[in-house]
């Protein structure tokens, strides 16, 4: 697989774009970081930058297969 340097955080639907930043806002709290959007991510440990992400993406993995079974999400 060829790399196009278009890096990983590319949003692929513009219009997405806020509602994925209040879903990071969302679980940042549920993970104690209640000022995340407000934080200097640099200053953060990869660790907590880790659990958001991750929790982000465990998240719409479960939306996007609720979507596809016919499904509503519970969130």
């Amino acid at each position: 697989m060829a790399n196009n340097n278009t890096g990983s955080n590319r949003i692929l639907v513009p219009e997405a774009r806020q509602a994925l930043n209040q879903m990071k806002t969302e679980i940042a709290s549920e993970l104690g970081m209640a000022n995340y959007e407000t934080m200097d991510k640099g200053n953060l440990p990869s660790r907590q930058n880790g659990y958001v992400g991750g929790n982000m993406t465990k998240r719409l993995v479960e939306m996007a297969q609720k979507n596809m079974s016919g499904g509503t999400t519970t969130r």
